[in-house]
């Protein structure tokens, strides 16, 4: 948009220059004609008043003398030419050969004055060419002819048309500068509107544009852009705050139910309703899972986790050796794969351990017995990256894009436990740490899971302590 606005400006700069320096052009270039025409018409009709007592009296030297002098002095032939266009006397050579000069002849020999050609054009090269009558009382006694050559007029009128150019591309350029300049300002707001959208798309709730900057109608916009967002900021807020109190304000009841559902169970008899006892008592655990899956998701959307630095090397260890029992019990391997130094990453609070616990979760389901769920950590990209794969049926590259989507569950996992939060909260928690989570079929079957995150500075042990300060105690 920026090059458009100024290329606008430039053509439209250069359009209005053309309109003025063409005329002006054309305007030197006919002055300059009429100075150089109006003096050799001057000095050709002063010949032929001297030519008119030669051809009265037959005496022609004098008027031979003066043309002599004439060509001399200034380069420039002039010639007597009789009634019949024949040269009589003269100097500079036969002025009929010149092409347009006949004509020039036959205009004086018929008592009219005459100059040739009429605008000294620079990309021409004829002589000028002035013819004026012998007049003798009104007869015409023949014409004197003057042909003079125009290379240095016409490269004076060349020169100033391109002090006229010059001129122009100075103005060209500087409109140029201003142009950008222009461009610049008013299209700051828009620049900074554009980047605060995508801030905002990226997660950052908080970021605004500032107003004061720009022309009026756009500051106009970047106040109403910032009100809209700031009621869409608060219609999100008090959605979280929503989802957060009621998914806490039910737990309560719901523990009730359950200790009350639990208690009647002692109490029945029959097979059926002890069946039915252990079904509703599943879907109250089911039930519970999912509100405190709705509760984490609210407070990890809403950035309640303060961030902090830690070594993935060793949160991954730490989950590894809370998860070996599950694991064992199930049939399946867990294969841990980690550098053999400190891989500190930037985190919201416990975003790492939950965003492990939930995808190893996610993989014990679908993992048959006897398969393998492997952890990596490595660096990659300027951060770190903890992969979670797996030997299971996986998923298609659609599934994956879905996955992350609150509540979905693939088709043929509609059976399995859990309320699909798990992934979202893991983006969730990934995403208020700056870092993002990526979902693929593994190249040797099942799902790999890649959670990658920014790279931390370790904090100082004790032991290194805080650096003293000059001049303090």
């Amino acid at each position: 948009m920026r090059r458009r606005l100024v290329t606008t400006y430039v053509l439209l700069l250069f359009l209005v220059l053309l309109a003025l320096e063409i005329p002006l052009a054309v305007s030197l270039t006919g002055r300059e004609t009429e100075r150089v025409l109006s003096d050799r018409i001057a000095d050709t009709t002063r010949l032929a008043s001297l030519a008119v007592p030669a051809v009265r009296s037959g005496e022609f030297a004098s008027l031979l003398d003066e043309l002599g002098r004439y060509h001399e002095l200034y380069g420039i032939g002039a010639t007597f030419v009789d009634l019949d266009r024949r040269p009589w006397i003269g100097f500079g050579g036969d002025p009929l050969t010149a092409e347009h000069a006949a004509a020039a002849v036959r205009g004086a020999l018929a008592g009219r004055v005459v100059g040739t050609p009429g605008t000294l054009w620079p990309w021409e090269s004829r002589p000028l060419v002035v013819a004026v009558p012998v007049d003798d009382g009104g007869a015409v006694l023949g014409a004197i002819v003057t042909v003079s050559p125009t290379g240095g007029n016409r490269g004076a009128i060349l020169l100033a048309w391109l002090q006229l150019g010059l001129l122009g591309a100075v103005a060209v350029a500087i409109c140029v500068l201003a142009a950008l300049r222009l461009a610049g300002w008013v299209l700051r707001p828009v620049t900074r509107l554009d980047e605060v959208t995508h801030e905002i798309a990226a997660g950052d709730g908080g970021a605004r544009v500032h107003p004061g900057s720009g022309p009026p109608e756009l500051r106009r916009l970047s106040a109403s852009f910032n009100e809209m967002a700031d009621a869409v900021a608060e219609s999100l807020e008090r959605q979280r705050s929503f989802v957060a109190h009621a998914s806490h304000q039910l737990r309560n009841p719901l523990t009730v139910l359950r200790l009350r559902v639990e208690s009647l169970g002692t109490a029945l008899a029959d097979d059926d309703a002890r069946e039915d006892h252990r079904f509703a008592l599943e879907e109250t655990d089911r039930f519970a899972e999912m509100l405190d899956g709705l509760l984490a998701l609210a407070r990890a959307e809403r950035g309640e986790h303060p961030t902090e630095t830690v070594d993935a090397v060793e949160a991954v260890r730490r989950r590894e050796r809370a998860w070996l029992p599950l694991i064992a019990h199930r049939g399946v391997t867990l294969r841990v794969t980690v550098p053999d130094w400190p891989c500190h990453v930037r985190q919201a609070a416990t975003a790492l351990d939950q965003s492990l616990d939930a995808l190893i979760d996610n993989a014990l389901k679908f993992t048959p017995a006897g398969g393998t769920v492997e952890v990596t950590v490595e660096p990659r990209d300027g951060g770190v990256e903890v992969s979670v794969r797996d030997t299971g049926p996986g998923m298609t590259l659609d599934q994956c894009r879905r996955a992350t989507e609150r509540f979905w569950r693939a088709p043929d996992a509609q059976n399995v436990d859990g309320a699909g939060l798990g992934l979202p909260i893991v983006t969730a928690l990934v995403a208020a740490s700056g870092g993002h989570l990526t979902l693929a079929p593994a190249t040797t079957g099942g799902l790999v899971a890649r959670l990658w995150w920014r790279s931390g500075t370790p904090p100082l042990t004790r032991d290194q302590g805080v650096p003293e300060v000059a001049g303090t105690t």
